[in-house]
Protein backbone atom coordinates (compact mmCIF):
# COMPACT_ATOMS: atom_id res chain seq x y z
CA UNK A 1 0.00 0.00 0.00
CA UNK A 2 1.49 3.32 -1.09
CA UNK A 3 1.89 6.31 1.35
CA UNK A 4 -0.74 9.30 0.78
CA UNK A 5 1.74 12.56 -0.40
CA UNK A 6 0.56 15.83 1.09
CA UNK A 7 1.52 18.59 -0.48
CA UNK A 8 3.18 21.35 1.00
CA UNK A 9 0.55 23.99 1.32
CA UNK A 10 -1.59 21.02 2.77
CA UNK A 11 1.54 20.57 5.50
CA UNK A 12 1.39 24.07 6.14
CA UNK A 13 -2.27 24.47 6.18
CA UNK A 14 -2.40 21.39 8.85
CA UNK A 15 0.57 22.88 11.05
CA UNK A 16 -1.09 26.33 11.24
CA UNK A 17 -4.10 24.57 12.97
CA UNK A 18 -1.88 22.51 15.32
CA UNK A 19 -0.60 25.53 16.18
CA UNK A 20 -3.82 27.31 16.91
CA UNK A 21 -5.16 24.26 18.67
CA UNK A 22 -1.54 23.83 20.64
CA UNK A 23 -2.23 27.77 21.63
CA UNK A 24 -5.99 27.04 23.00
CA UNK A 25 -4.63 24.31 25.49
CA UNK A 26 -5.02 21.09 23.47
CA UNK A 27 -2.11 18.07 24.03
CA UNK A 28 -0.22 17.58 20.93
CA UNK A 29 -1.99 13.55 21.29
CA UNK A 30 -5.51 15.33 20.72
CA UNK A 31 -4.18 18.20 17.88
CA UNK A 32 -2.54 14.87 15.64
CA UNK A 33 -5.58 13.06 16.01
CA UNK A 34 -7.95 15.91 14.91
CA UNK A 35 -5.65 16.73 12.20
CA UNK A 36 -5.83 12.90 10.85
CA UNK A 37 -1.96 12.22 11.32
CA UNK A 38 0.04 10.28 13.82
CA UNK A 39 2.75 12.72 16.21
CA UNK A 40 5.67 11.65 14.42
CA UNK A 41 4.34 12.86 11.17
CA UNK A 42 3.29 16.05 13.11
CA UNK A 43 7.31 16.47 14.44
CA UNK A 44 8.57 15.33 11.59
CA UNK A 45 6.20 18.16 8.93
CA UNK A 46 7.44 20.31 12.49
CA UNK A 47 10.74 20.42 11.34
CA UNK A 48 11.11 20.77 7.70
CA UNK A 49 8.19 23.30 7.42
CA UNK A 50 8.36 25.14 10.39
CA UNK A 51 7.86 28.79 9.77
CA UNK A 52 7.68 28.45 6.11
CA UNK A 53 5.46 29.99 3.99
CA UNK A 54 3.67 28.17 1.10
CA UNK A 55 5.81 29.84 -2.04
CA UNK A 56 9.04 28.92 0.54
CA UNK A 57 8.16 25.50 0.83
CA UNK A 58 7.21 25.32 -2.97
CA UNK A 59 10.68 26.69 -3.85
CA UNK A 60 12.18 24.30 -1.07
CA UNK A 61 10.72 21.16 -2.72
CA UNK A 62 11.70 22.28 -6.58
CA UNK A 63 15.76 22.82 -5.01
CA UNK A 64 15.13 18.92 -3.48
CA UNK A 65 14.34 17.57 -6.62
CA UNK A 66 16.99 19.67 -8.49
CA UNK A 67 19.40 18.59 -6.28
CA UNK A 68 18.49 14.99 -6.86
CA UNK A 69 18.74 15.32 -10.44
CA UNK A 70 22.25 16.79 -10.42
CA UNK A 71 23.53 13.95 -8.10
CA UNK A 72 21.78 11.44 -10.37
CA UNK A 73 23.43 13.06 -13.30
CA UNK A 74 27.06 13.51 -11.27
CA UNK A 75 26.79 9.88 -10.60
CA UNK A 76 26.30 8.51 -13.56
CA UNK A 77 29.15 10.66 -15.35
CA UNK A 78 31.37 9.08 -12.53
CA UNK A 79 30.66 5.69 -13.53
CA UNK A 80 31.02 6.52 -17.12
CA UNK A 81 34.64 8.03 -16.40
CA UNK A 82 35.25 5.07 -14.56
CA UNK A 83 34.95 2.26 -16.87
CA UNK A 84 36.66 4.15 -19.55
CA UNK A 85 39.68 4.59 -17.23
CA UNK A 86 39.68 1.06 -16.74
CA UNK A 87 39.32 0.55 -20.59
CA UNK A 88 42.60 2.54 -21.53
CA UNK A 89 44.17 0.52 -19.20
CA UNK A 90 43.16 -2.57 -20.47
CA UNK A 91 41.42 -4.61 -17.81
CA UNK A 92 38.46 -5.43 -19.49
Amino acid sequence: MGRKGQAPEQIIAKLREAEVALAKGKTVAETCRALGVCEQTFYRWRNEYGGLKVDQAKKLKTLERENTRLKKAVAELTLDKLILQEAVRGNF
